[in-house]
């Protein structure tokens, strides 16, 4: 049975590899409620690509990886299918591995909270974490509002154009 990409799949895929293009191309574009903000995409990327049995798919991971087999499967036409995501704000760290298909977060990490002493509120942690959760959706939802304003005006056929520049490695 064959499996055909549903549009959420492909504008997941769209967005994932826009936003490793925008993470290294220009790192200082993203802001969240007023505040700036960083995306990376590391250490661990899927790029897939072709349909049924000529489905091709690579997977790049490693600490100091600098996922160079990927990129070279974006050039030959793969889409990112899923990526680990690491938002900076504040000098705080928030990661998340995001799948294209599904935009489902897996292993969402958020900055660590210090251990709470006895006398402090035993809610305060607990709303600190979910503060942090927040903040981190944020980012990634700030980042996908960015992706969709510029995905379907007018700017999507320059922001291809760069796109493809950086994919070759000719940024």
């Amino acid at each position: 049975m064959e499996q055909t990409l549903t549009v959420d799949a492909v504008l997941g895929q769209e967005f994932l590899t826009w936003l490793w293009f925008r993470s290294e191309a220009h790192p200082d574009t993203f802001s969240s409620q007023g505040n700036a903000f960083t995306v990376t995409v590391e250490k661990r990327v899927v790029v897939q690509g072709g349909e049924g049995e000529a489905k091709e798919t690579a997977t790049v991971s490693g600490s100091f990886s600098q996922l160079r087999e990927a990129k070279m499967g974006l050039r030959t036409g793969k889409k990112v299918t899923r990526a680990l995501l690491c938002f900076e704000q504040d000098e705080l760290t928030w990661q998340t591995i995001v799948s294209a298909d599904s935009f489902m977060f897996s292993s969402f990490k958020t900055p660590k909270i210090e251990k709470m002493g006895d006398d402090d509120d035993p809610d305060a942690f607990f709303l600190e974490k979910m503060y942090l959760i927040e903040r981190g959706i944020t980012m990634f939802e700030s980042a996908y509002a960015d992706f969709l304003n510029i995905r379907f005006s007018d700017k999507w056929i320059p922001e291809i154009k760069e796109m493809a520049r950086w994919i070759s490695g000719r940024d």
